[in-house]
């Protein structure tokens, strides 16, 4: 017996996957005996319960996935095998609390989602039985009395929540809600200042708005825009964010947008939103300069403008919300990017809220049609600054500064005009030179974001570089320090010196690196200054020497990855720059060796490989990576919001994923910490070589995995368009190749995976790749095609007439390439065998036909000859005409010479698909038995 608590669950995973569920419950309940490890123990409960579930003893199910629970909070296989477990118990209301943690925890998850909206229905259907409206309201009553009642169980107050919740998602229970004074007593709830209360009755009203014109203006009127602006202001991030979402379905609702549904009478009520819409927009930029209101409230109301103010399409050339906006607020966004966190005046903020607010300008910019618009908003930004700058009054000038760059965080034209008013750069001069150490940190952070484009450094760099060369030497703080360090990485980047700017402070990048890890590891700084320390590195490990010690110092890399946790669009794109810089995964010029030549002869200077950028250096430090943990940093990063997640990002991230799959050995690792599921949408979304990238890093993981460990349930449907966008003229070949791999083994798992190939039109392409000179090439075609004529779908095209599909399978056949054979024939014997019209067709698309059957028949490859014979055997079985005339031919004497050998249990299936054949002939009666 064994006692390794390990080798039992292996034992057991092996059981459940052959539905031998007895023997895989023995096993996890020998391993949970035995095993001492809390985490290994949580897997073998759920696992456990994974096999209860299939054996439909739900209590025992629930126990267990309970005791996986009760180690491990957010384990969400066991949420939703609790889940399942309590629903066919009939406990539809604990199943949905499950459920609904399991979509918080992955909101993407379309099971999850679909789960939620299958028990929504059951307990509304559940609610709603046998009662008439009476006695609706009466259940409706008792559970706000439940509620309101501060000595209710906390158990019943729970399940009085949720049903309240759900009630509010299905029209009749919002009615039924709002008819009975349903809408005052949420408000009592919220009233009540108890958190879970106060999210049951803000998530309730947003079920009762939603696509409900009527009934989301009477509840916006009844609650009032100032209560609910004053909801979203608490610092309570949960409360914070679901009032967000209830103002945003108002929003959608008065907008004519989201789930629109008709609701009779309502229909001939004539509501003008226009009124309404601008009192929301006027609130919202309200909340942005009050006091009042904290950072989390801050940004909800900018990204409420920022996802309803500018146009969704340019098409539409009503951009008056925008005009607005700019008329009304766009002075209290720039006080909102003029802030200084240092400053004791400073409003309430969050890392991201100035960030967001760039964003914000950017996308007003944007939304503008024409000159005269774009003028205006230039001078509403100018005599706004302008009004700040004040020599005799530096602090109200420094937020003019802060203005101008968080202008240039935003639309960077605009900023750049800004830079030339007259006063703007002679401030920022001054204030490098300031003694004040808030001074000097405004004008470095400005400068910093006016070198950001090439084009538009010329003036920066010219009168910049000295001041920040200045600043970095003298200054003692480390946060002035940083940013002037990364200014003139910046600026060495945009003025083409390359590492001359970077050399300047007692000698090399690799003290400016080791610098730059120090502030990184150094928690007790600030995470606004350690993200400047990533931007730092971002441009620092462009130096071989730097990325090497980079990847050594473990302290630093994990400061790294949890910084990416962060929702900070700068840091995202650091790190991933920094990625792509220590695993060489960005694009590089080859060298033409005669060009080369031509320059040494002319005595020009010639760039020349660094030794640590060579392939043994890289891999050791992508193993490195590896080891550290960085797919699981990658796998994080790919979660975040597409505000902060950009397309540029997404390409870096794809670029390194891709260099992390290089070597095989490495891609189980990648699949076990997330990578697999994380490249998905980097492959769907983003610039297209971001995509192309994606793709191939998920061939290579395609090519040699089981897909159902590495891509578990539907999310392998989804791998399929991205392996087939790369059997293209315009991809490489080793991206065709590893696409071909990938989907070769996809097509040898299930029947689905094979409907699913031919859906997205792969199979020209795969037939394309058959014809290709390339030897590998040729072979991954013709093997995918193997898997692939299992379908019956497939097996119809070549019976169609008017194609060469079986004429190319046939002289594939004849090719001198084994591998190639082998799958030819593989594909030609279960074709003629599913099709017996394919047998008759075999004879007429080529002459060679019976040569080439001959060849396959009398092979040395075991495999090929084994297949042919199978052939053979269709043929003889399909006609007896057919039989007739290969009995006629130098087929019999190769059958008869191959039947008559003593058995042999290394070639025993040979000769008995020889035999098989002679026997069939037999019946025929085209030749006579075999002589004893």
């Amino acid at each position: 017996q064994m006692e390794d608590p390990i080798q039992l669950k292996e034992e057991g995973n092996k059981y459940f996957h052959a539905s031998d569920y007895e023997k895989a419950v023995h096993s996890y309940t020998q391993a949970i005996k035995l095993n001492k490890d809390k985490a290994l123990q949580a897997v073998l409960y759920r696992n456990r319960a994974a096999c209860f579930l299939k054996k439909e003893e739900y209590a025992k199910a629930a126990s267990d996935a309970s005791r996986a629970i009760d180690i491990n909070t957010s384990d969400i296989k066991a949420l939703y095998r609790r889940s399942q477990a309590l629903e066919k118990l009939g406990k539809l209301d604990q199943a949905f609390k499950d459920a609904q943690k399991c979509a918080t925890i992955e909101p993407r998850n379309k099971n999850f989602q679909e789960t939620l909206r299958r028990l929504g229905a059951n307990i509304q259907e559940k609610v709603n039985a046998g009662g008439a409206v009476p006695g609706s309201q009466t259940r409706v009553q008792k559970m706000f009395e439940i509620l309101l009642d501060e000595n209710s169980e906390k158990e019943k107050r729970e399940k009085a929540a949720n049903n309240l919740i759900v009630l509010g998602r299905e029209e009749a229970g919002a009615e039924r809600i709002f008819q009975n004074n349903g809408v005052s007593l949420l408000l009592q709830l919220i009233e009540t200042k108890n958190a879970e209360l106060i999210l049951a009755a803000v998530r309730t009203l947003s079920g009762m708005c939603t696509g409900h014109k009527a009934r989301a203006t009477a509840i916006l009127h009844y609650l009032g825009i100032d209560n609910i602006c004053m909801w979203m202001s608490v610092d309570n991030e949960e409360i914070s964010l679901a009032v967000c979402n209830l103002l945003q379905t108002i929003t959608d609702c008065l907008l004519g947008q989201g789930k629109e549904e008709h609701h009779g009478q309502e229909e001939a009520v004539v509501l003008d939103t226009k009124k309404d819409l601008r009192m929301i927009t006027m609130r919202l930029l309200d909340m942005l300069i009050s006091k009042k209101v904290s950072g989390q409230g801050r940004d909800r109301a900018l990204n409420l403008l920022n996802k309803n103010i500018p146009r969704k399409d340019l098409k539409d050339h009503d951009n008056s919300r925008t005009i607005f906006v700019i008329d009304n607020g766009l002075k209290k966004i720039l006080k909102v990017v003029g802030q200084i966190p240092e400053m004791p005046d400073c409003l309430p903020l969050t890392e991201n809220t100035q960030l967001t607010a760039s964003v914000l300008l950017n996308k007003l910019y944007d939304d503008l049609r024409c000159d005269p618009e774009r003028d205006n908003y230039r001078v509403i930004c100018e005599e706004y600054i302008k009004s700040k700058i004040d020599p005799q009054d530096m602090d109200k000038t420094l937020h003019a500064i802060q203005m101008v760059s968080g202008v240039l965080q935003g639309p960077f034209d605009l900023g750049n005009k800004l830079l030339g008013m007259k006063g703007v750069m002679e401030m920022m001069v001054a204030l490098c030179g300031s003694e004040r150490e808030i001074d000097q940190l405004v004008a470095v952070e400005a400068l910093i974001h006016a070198s950001t484009k090439l084009s538009r450094a010329t003036f920066i760099i010219s009168n910049g570089v000295t001041l920040l060369k200045e600043i970095y030497k003298k200054t003692k703080n480390e946060k002035i320090k940083i940013r002037a360090l990364v200014g003139l990485c910046k600026l060495g980047s945009a003025g083409g010196t390359d590492y001359g700017l970077r050399q300047f402070a007692e000698g090399s990048t690799e003290k400016l690196a080791k610098q730059c890890r120090k502030w990184l590891c150094n928690t007790s700084i600030d995470a606004r200054t350690r993200k400047w320390a990533v931007e730092g590195l971002a441009y620092l490990t462009l130096d071989a020497d730097v990325k090497d010690d980079f990847v050594e110092d473990e302290l630093a890399l994990q400061a790294m990855f949890e910084l990416a946790k962060t929702s900070d669009k700068t840091i995202l794109y650091s790190v991933a720059s920094a990625l792509v810089n220590c695993t060489n995964s960005y694009d590089t010029k080859e060298l033409v060796p005669e060009l080369v030549q031509l320059a040494k002869f002319s005595k020009q200077h010639v760039p020349e490989e660094h030794p640590k950028d060579k392939k043994d250096f890289v891999v050791k430090r992508v193993k490195r990576l590896l080891k550290a943990g960085v797919v699981s940093a990658l796998a994080c990063m790919v979660k975040a919001d597409s505000a902060i997640l950009t397309d540029q990002s997404k390409e870096l991230i794809a670029r390194v994923f891709l260099a992390l799959c290089e070597d095989p050995k490495d891609r189980g690792t990648i699949v076990a910490q997330g990578g697999g599921k994380a490249l998905i949408p980097l492959a769907v979304e983003g610039t297209e070589v971001g995509k192309i990238k994606a793709s191939h890093a998920l061939a290579k993981i395609a090519a040699i995995s089981n897909p159902d460990m590495a891509f578990p349930g539907e999310r392998v449907y989804e791998v399929v368009r991205p392996l087939v966008s790369l059997l293209n003229t315009e991809r490489d070949g080793l991206q065709n190749y590893e696409a071909l791999l990938g989907l070769t083994n996809f097509s040898g798992r299930s029947d689905k995976l094979r409907m699913k190939i031919v859906k997205e039109r792969a199979l020209p392409d795969i037939e394309n790749y058959m014809f290709e000179n390339h030897d590998q090439l040729r072979q991954a075609a013709t093997e995918c095609m193997c898997n692939l004529v299992v379908n019956k779908e497939v097996q119809e095209r070549f019976v169609a007439d008017g194609n060469d599909r079986l004429k190319l399978v046939v002289l594939l056949c004849g090719e001198d390439d084994e591998k190639v054979q082998v799958a030819a024939a593989g594909a030609l014997a279960m074709l003629t065998a599913a099709q017996k019209k394919l047998c008759s067709k075999m004879t007429e698309v080529t002459t060679q036909w019976l040569e080439i059957l001959q060849r396959l028949c009398l092979h040395d490859n075991m495999e090929v000859q084994h297949r042919g014979l199978v052939i053979a055997f269709n043929l003889i079985s399909a006609d007896k005409e057919l039989a007739k005339k290969l009995v006629e031919t130098e087929l019999l004497e190769i059958l008869t010479y191959i039947g008559k050998q003593e058995d042999d249990p290394k070639k025993q299936h040979i000769i008995n698909a020889a035999r098989d054949c002679l026997t069939r002939c037999m019946d025929y009666g085209l030749i006579k038995p075999l002589s004893q």
